[in-house]
C-alpha cells in the first residue's frame, strides 16, 4: 500500500481525531495480523479498536464506517451472513471467494474471468465499466 490510511483521510478531507487514527491503525493493519482474508464487521473492529483504547465506543466506530465509506476509502460488502463486511478500497481489483460455512474470504484476480466479463458485456452491446463478483462455496473434503 502507497499511502497510509492516515494520508488517504487527510487527502480527501476527513478529520482524524486520536480515536479514527487508532481505528485507522487497527484497519490497516488488518490483513497483515488477521490474514489475507480479513474483512471485518464494525463488531469485531470495535473488539480489536477496544483493546487498544477501552473509551472508543461502538458508536464512534460505526460512525468513523460510515465517514471512510462516504470519502470512498472504505468499501462496504454484504456477503450474505448478515453483517456488512469493509475493506479498504485499494487501486487494482479483485473478486471474492465466500466460504459459506466458515465466513472465510478469499480474494483473488483471474484473467480468464475477467476477459469472460468483457465478452459478456460486448454480447449484449455493452462496454464493462466496472463489475463486483462474489462466489460462495464450501470447502471440498
Amino acid at each position: 500500500m502507497s499511502d497510509s490510511l492516515e494520508q488517504i483521510c487527510l487527502s480527501k478531507g476527513v478529520k482524524l481525531t486520536d480515536q479514527r487514527r487508532i481505528i485507522l491503525k487497527v484497519l490497516s493493519e488488518s490483513k497483515e495480523r488477521y490474514g489475507e482474508s480479513d474483512h471485518p464487521d464494525v463488531d469485531e473492529l470495535y473488539n480489536r479498536v477496544s483493546k487498544i483504547d477501552t473509551k472508543i465506543s461502538i458508536a464512534t466506530v460505526y460512525r468513523t464506517v460510515k465517514i471512510l465509506e462516504e470519502a470512498g476509502i472504505l468499501m462496504k460488502h454484504d456477503f450474505k451472513a448478515g453483517k456488512a463486511r469493509y475493506e479498504q478500497i485499494l487501486e487494482g481489483h479483485h473478486d471474492h471467494l465466500i466460504n459459506v460455512k466458515t465466513g472465510e474470504i478469499i480474494e483473488f484476480v483471474d484473467e480468464e474471468i475477467e476477459m469472460l466479463k468483457k465478452k459478456v458485456a460486448e454480447k449484449y452491446g455493452y462496454k464493462l465499466v466496472d463489475h463486483k463478483l462474489e462466489l460462495y462455496g464450501v470447502k471440498k473434503k
